[in-house]
């Protein structure tokens, strides 16, 4: 790693290591108030708009990273002014086993959903460089609402003026739950998030939740009938649909039907990752463990087809003459990429992967766009 500053979440240790320990790094010299001020150029998008709330700049750090007040705390003081609270639960819910994030070496720059390779198998390791590409295997683990409750209050108090805490959410599908107690988890996980005072909130649909590799969002269906419950309950409070990659075009405007038509969701965020099998270079598979033979992978291989999401959106936004907004996500590098994704029709966009090694990414786009 020695082309890049240390992380902000260290893959050398658990999750359960970073939530206590964490955030390090620059976020970590932030937290404890080492951090220099940002007296940097302000850009030309100060004072942006999303859902109705001004931000200083539409970027941020999407749901995955940010663990818990203290990560999201550090964000917002190195400049990133949306911050998504990684995803909660109704119920604690365990982390899948360490290692949970690996160095991806595909033989392809780009990877989109029916690539030969993502099937064939993709090398992981331990030697991160460039191109930087990870694996993202947590299995979404959450605390029980008792500790994320008031810890998720406290990370709404630390964002200043012109920044933004997004919860993120999901249901939590178990053995035996009818589909209609699977939608009255999601309205309770969304009532609990409510009750901290967030302001929006984002429902996670692109995780493995509906058993072996299978998406909630590939059930454009169901994600109308649980979002029209959702917002049931939450009211006027702008409700983000979080999206894996959409390969069908018909599957992608029955999603946007089902949901923004219907006035149920406000906003759609996108991508994930993109899922692959993982294999050593021995052709093993990489990460340990039952059922973890493919992992979400993130980072700079995902770029095209997260641009290619947000800009089927936004045409699809145009063509049905529809009023909800876009977050881009995925391969986001490097200030160039921010550009890419608002140019692509992306009302925001955020960064994960590249935000974890480059704590500096907010500071160095405010300070290109002022120039």
């Amino acid at each position: 790693m020695a082309e890049y500053a240390e992380p902000f979440y260290d893959v050398n240790l658990s999750y359960a290591e970073n939530y206590e320990r964490g955030p390090f790094g620059a976020f970590g010299a932030a937290l404890a108030g080492h951090a220099q001020p940002d007296g940097r150029a302000r850009s030309p998008e100060l004072g942006a708009d999303l859902f109705g709330f001004p931000v200083n700049l539409p970027f941020g750090i999407p749901a995955g990273p940010l663990l818990n007040s203290r990560f999201t705390a550090a964000a917002f003081r190195m400049g990133f002014d949306l911050a998504v609270y990684k995803t909660v639960r109704s119920r604690a819910w365990e982390c899948n086993p360490f290692p949970n994030v690996l160095s991806v070496h595909p033989r392809t720059d780009s990877l989109t959903p029916g690539d030969p390779e993502l099937d064939e198998g993709v090398l992981a390791d331990g030697r991160f460089g460039r191109p930087l590409s990870i694996s993202n295997s947590f299995g979404v683990p959450s605390r029980d609402p008792d500790e994320w409750q008031p810890d998720m209050r406290d990370a709404i108090a630390a964002a200043g003026s012109g920044q933004l805490l997004i919860p993120s959410f999901q249901g939590s599908r178990q053995d035996g739950m009818t589909t209609g107690e699977y939608i009255a988890d999601h309205v309770a996980a969304a009532k609990l998030v409510q009750e901290t005072g967030a302001q929006l909130v984002e429902m996670n649909t692109s995780c493995p939740n509906e058993g072996r590799n299978r998406l909630l969002c590939d059930d454009p269906r169901l994600v109308g009938e649980i979002t029209e419950s959702v917002k049931n309950e939450i009211g006027d409070m702008p409700l983000i649909v979080k999206l894996a990659y959409l390969p069908s075009e018909e599957a992608l405007e029955r999603m946007v039907r089902e949901t923004a038509a219907h006035g149920s969701v406000q906003g759609f965020a996108t991508i994930n990752t993109v899922s692959a099998k993982l294999v050593d270079r021995h052709g093993n598979q990489a990460l340990p463990g039952e059922g973890r033979e493919r992992s979400g992978v993130c980072g700079a291989a995902i770029r095209g087809a997260g641009l290619n999401m947000v800009r089927r959106l936004a045409g699809m936004r145009e063509r049905l003459k529809l009023d909800f907004a876009i977050i881009g996500i995925g391969g986001v590098m490097n200030p160039a990429d921010y550009r890419d994704y608002r140019a692509a029709g992306a009302d925001a966009v955020m960064s994960a992967t590249g935000a974890m090694w480059d704590c500096e990414l907010a500071h160095q786009i405010k300070a290109g766009l002022g120039q």
